[in-house]
């Protein structure tokens, strides 16, 4: 987590994978800062990073946690990444064992937090010690933690004394994938050494890479109709249909292009304005 956390916070590359720059903040509450530090000198050579905020205590979800968290978003709009480890920290103690509905709802508490500030959330959880056939069934508690989730990570070795390691990926939004890892005994880093199946990339959007052409460095907005936006593109398209196109394409646009896209309602009737946004941004 600590390695995750400031390849996102630094904008590095973490095993030849783009990153997302941004602020992290990593609630560690297993851990003590002395400890946080060591772990960082030796993985790094720093004690930290401005982009990186660590916190060893906080609040229970539904005691005061969502509001720390909040406000840490809000005071720091760049936010990223929040990671908590673990979710056992965080959720209200219980007498009794815990339920699907339990699991889920928590799970989903968190998840519309993430929603809400458009970042991502990481929860660190543990897994069970007896063996499945699926990795993720592995995970501890029911499958409601799994189910309500929009992915999940599981790290797991043979044996425990272990350096080699394998990470496997599942989730709504990426396709199934299994990397395998060896630890650095000396830096304590997972140096990537191979994955099962290449990551699937998106092959090219014509209408995004035309879009693109037009709205540049040097010409850093265009504003107008869709059917004016057609003409100028050359695209067969009805203007309804180019909106619907852009309007399920806007993340991408931002995230691949880096263009802000806006379709608003005037008394002329809709406009649709991109706007290219500034590397310094």
């Amino acid at each position: 987590m600590a390695q995750l956390a400031y390849h996102v916070a630094t904008g590095q590359k973490l095993w030849d994978y783009e990153v997302r720059q941004g602020t992290v903040l990593y609630l560690a509450l297993e851990d003590g800062y002395e400890r946080l530090q060591e772990r960082m000198y030796r993985m790094f050579g720093v004690d930290g990073t401005p982009n990186l905020h660590f916190a060893i205590a906080a609040k229970q979800l539904g005691s005061g946690l969502d509001a720390q968290l909040e406000k840490f978003v809000r005071e720091r709009p760049d936010t990223r990444l929040i990671i908590i480890d673990t979710l056992q920290k965080v959720r209200e103690l219980s007498g009794e064992a815990y339920s699907y509905r339990d699991d889920y709802q928590i799970i989903g508490q968190l998840k519309q937090l993430a929603d809400k500030f458009k970042l991502c959330l990481l929860i660190v959880h543990h897994t069970r010690k007896s063996p499945a056939n699926d990795e993720f069934d592995r995970i501890s508690g029911t499958t409601g933690i799994y189910g309500c989730a929009d992915g999940a990570f599981v790290l797991s070795k043979e044996r425990r004394t272990d350096n080699a390691a394998t990470l496997s990926i599942s989730g709504r939004d990426q396709p199934d994938q299994r990397i395998h890892l060896v630890r650095d005994e000396e830096s304590l880093q997972w140096n990537f050494d191979h994955a099962d199946t290449e990551l699937y990339k998106d092959p090219p959007d014509p209408l995004l890479e035309k879009v693109a052409a037009l709205v540049t460095e040097e010409r850093p907005t265009w504003q107008g109709s869709a059917t004016e936006l057609i003409e100028l593109l050359g695209l067969d398209l009805k203007p309804n249909a180019l909106a619907m196109r852009l309007n399920v394409r806007v993340a991408k646009l931002k995230n691949d292009y880096g263009i802000h896209y806006e379709n608003t309602r005037t008394h002329a009737g809709r406009t649709i304005t991109l706007t290219k946004i500034s590397s310094q941004a």
